[in-house]
Formats: structure tokens, sequence, C-alpha cells
């Protein structure tokens, strides 16, 4: 088979890197790629909204199937298009794919099917906003409708903090996701990240990982894409997560069944482990960045069949096998991230950290010129490791980060606190 994957990320490579290792590959291709990309697939100069060059590019190199890994080319249509050329494609259509493009809708949904949920408000104007805030004691969490790179969610300590955050969402600080904007009870709990495929009647539980958003040690600072995760959740045991199928993934799946617009892909659920019980932060549509960079490494299984599975509609005959080791990543961004920072620095030793046991760099923001490796983004490279248990995997991951010669990148230096932290380090199936 002729695959394409569309986008740039350390989640493509990741998903690259396991798919390129598929029997079932003819010829693997990324559109638009990275420098670390290129090492296992041909990377075409095609952005991941360029749905015209795309469709192109897949006639013109005989696509069998298309991989689509961001979100926005999903919240566009991309997959509707290709399916209106007949071309196979694993991913939710545009109509399913709000349950990440749209807050809003996905709290619709919760409300209709009983899904265990924060409380909110969704509004339209800021005075609407403010005056639903002034009823509300902080913290308080303030979120964008719509998509924003994953920075869209401000946690304010005080009132003040929430005034600004919903004054500059409503100015356009994130564009137009922030047309409409959404009031949250404030959940207090541990945080995981759990993942299911879904052909949109079967479906295929994957595995959990808990991701670390903000920029500072501590979990203090901006709101980041992610600045490292580790796989499984320990938090995540087969109880939880049974119940989180039974009470989250298996109505939001028959919703939008019902809706008429079945969701056929992978379901990522973020979720806040409450006194109460699960209950659902928000979906993404796609697999996580960096949480992809910690599922591949520990996935016995060819992932290939089991996405093409999704998009034929026989989910139900694949089964899936994992590792019990943990994996850990620790994302390396450019200083600066996730403001202003500047492109072009030189990275070096990539491979001193790759010949390291049990170690896997991702690239995402790199590009190689002149044969130098320069970083071309915020997030630029994912230092993945594997060990028996969290506090294994980080000592070897922060080996490998050493390993790596980069002046102007930085990295947090307590990913998988946590489970460390608590002694829940000892990985699970």
């Amino acid at each position: 088979m002729n695959i394409l994957i569309i986008g740039g990320g350390g989640r493509e490579h990741a998903l690259a890197w396991a798919v390129a290792a598929s029997p079932l590959i003819t010829k693997l291709y990324c559109a638009p790629g990275n420098a670390g990309i290129s090492q296992v697939a041909t990377c075409l100069p095609i952005g991941a909204l360029d749905f015209d060059q795309i469709i192109n590019a897949c006639k013109e190199h005989d696509i069998d199937f298309v991989i689509v890994g961001p979100d926005d080319p999903l919240a566009e249509g991309l997959v509707d298009r290709l399916n209106e050329e007949r071309i196979k494609a694993f991913g939710p259509t545009r109509a399913a794919a709000q349950l990440e493009a749209s807050k809003s809708f996905t709290k619709e949904l919760c409300k209709v099917r009983n899904i265990p949920t924060a409380g909110y408000g969704v509004f339209d104007t800021p005075n609407a906003a403010l005056a639903y805030l002034s009823g509300l004691n902080p913290p308080f969490v303030i979120k964008a409708d719509g998509l924003a790179l994953g920075k869209g969610v401000i946690i304010a300590s005080t009132r003040e903090e929430a005034e600004a955050a919903i004054g500059e969402m409503f100015a356009g600080a994130f564009g137009d996701a922030g047309k409409k904007v959404l009031i949250e009870e404030f959940l207090t709990g541990e945080e995981a990240s759990f993942f299911a495929l879904t052909d949109g009647k079967s479906i295929l539980p994957l595995a959990s990982a808990q991701d670390h958003k903000r920029v500072g040690e501590g979990d203090v600072g901006l709101n980041t894409g992610g600045m490292g995760a580790y796989s499984p959740a320990p938090i995540m045991t087969e109880a939880m997560t049974a119940e989180v199928m039974d009470r989250i993934i298996r109505p939001t799946v028959e919703g939008m069944a019902e809706r008429g617009t079945p969701y056929r892909g992978v379901l990522y659920a973020g979720l806040m482990i409450t006194s109460e019980g699960p209950k659902l932060i928000e979906y993404n549509a796609r697999f996580g960045d960096p949480e992809c960079q910690v599922l591949m490494p520990r996935l016995r299984s060819d992932i290939l069949p089991a996405l093409i599975a999704v998009a034929d509609g026989v989910l139900g005959s694949v089964d899936l096998r994992w590792l019990e080791e943990t994996a850990l990543t620790v994302v390396m961004a450019t200083e600066g991230y996730p403001k202003s920072y500047e492109k072009g620095s030189h990275i070096r030793g990539i491979e001193a950290a790759e010949a390291l046991e049990d170690v896997t760099v991702f690239h995402a923001g790199t590009k190689s010129e002149n044969g130098a490796l320069l970083a071309n983004g915020g997030r630029v490279l994912n230092i993945t490791a594997l060990g028996k248990s969290v506090t294994e995997a980080a000592e070897t991951a922060y080996k490998a980060v050493d390993l790596i010669d980069w002046p102007e990148g930085f990295c947090r230096r307590d990913i998988g606190w946590r489970a460390i932290d608590t002694g829940k380090s000892k990985s699970k199936k």
C-alpha cells in the first residue's frame, strides 16, 4: 500500500515511525513532514490545509490510504474531501470533528447523553460572560470554544485574571476560536488522557497517558501544546478504564451515531479523575501530541490494520497488544516558547541520544539545511524512552536529553513527577 500521513509534528513522526514498520507498506509519504520524518518517509512540500494539492498528490502517487494527524485539517473537512474523491482516510468527518473543534458542541452532547463533565456556561458576548462570572468563586476556568493550538484554556486564580482572560478572548487573542467563550467549573483531581479507536459502532480501547501542559516545572506558567507525557497513567486502573468506557466513551459514540454524525477515528478523552469518579474535560479528535509519542513505542501490534479497519467499519475484528513497560517523552522547545521565539538554531547530538538503549527521538519543529539540523518551531524534539517504571523511563530520557547539544533549547526536568512522587510509577497494562 502507498500511505500518506498529513502533518509535520512530533505526533506525525511517531505515527510515521510506527506505520513504516508495517509489512503492508509499499511507499510512505508525509505532507509536509519534518527532518525526522524524512528518515522514514518521502516528504512532500504540501501544507496540511492545502486540500487541492493533497488530492493531487494522492492521485499522482497512487495513495491507497491517508492518515490525518492534526486537528485543523479535520475540522476543515479534509476527510470529507478525500471521501468525495473515493480516497480512503483515517479520521472523523468535519461534522464529527466538532467534538474537538467546538467545546460547546461537546458540552451539549454531554448534557444529552448524561456524560459526567464540569458545570459550565457558554457566551458570545463579554458582558454575558462577566455577568455569569460574578456569581462564581475562584479559581475559574476560561476556555475559547474553538481550536487554539492547545493554548485556549486559562486557569484564573483571581477574578481580575478571569476578567482579563475573557476580554482578551473576545478581543481576538485566539482568533475565531474565541468568538464563543466557555466558563467552566474548576475540577479537583488528577488529570489523565485516554484513547480509543472507533468506527462509529465498535470501540477498541487503546491506552492511557498523562500530559504536562504547563511550561514550567511543578505545572506552573502558561499552557502549551504539551511539554512531556508518559504512558500508561497509573491512575487509569482496569476498573477506572471500565468506568470511563461505560460512562464517557460509549455514550459519546452512541450519541454521535444518533445525531447522524457517526464518529470514525481516534477519540482522545481528556479526563479529570475526581472524588466523584472520572469526568470529561474535553475531547480531541486525533492522537495527542506528545501523547502519541509515548503510545506508539508501547504498541507491540501493527497499527496500520487497525487504522484501516476504522475507515472500513470493521474494527470489531481487530485487537492490539501493548508492552507492559512505561514510555516517557520529554519535549525540548525553543527558548521563549510558548511566547515568541527564534527559528534557525543548530541542533547537534541526536545520534548520541538515540544510541542509548530504548531511546527514540521524535522530531517536531525541525528542518534539514545544508546537512545541518535546525530548529523550525516552538516544540522541536521529543526525547522518548522506555523503562520498567516511570522513574526508570525518566532517568533514561533525561540521559538522552543531556547528550543533545542545543543551547537555544529548554525542557522541563520533572516529566512524570506525579507518578514518581506518589510512588505509583510501576507500569500496568
